[in-house]
């Protein structure tokens, strides 16, 4: 099934314009690698500030431990 881009018109005098199927696919794939780049950057920034911890624990004396 490939809808095109049609506009809804509602009583209030609003209207609604609907992206095609093609249109659609491509701004979900856009959100969804928008969303695994930022859990990829949080993850990345999660781990350097373990490593900070890690450091500064040591530098602390407390050892590799908790």
């Amino acid at each position: 099934m490939n809808k095109k881009r049609y506009k809804e018109e509602y009583e209030e005098g609003s209207e609604l314009l609907w992206p095609s199927d093609k249109e659609d696919k491509i701004t979900r794939q856009f959100y969804k690698d928008l969303s695994h780049l930022s859990k990829k950057i949080n993850f990345t920034k999660k781990k350097k500030l373990n490593v900070f911890e890690q450091l500064f624990s040591i530098i602390k004396g407390k050892g590799w431990g908790n």
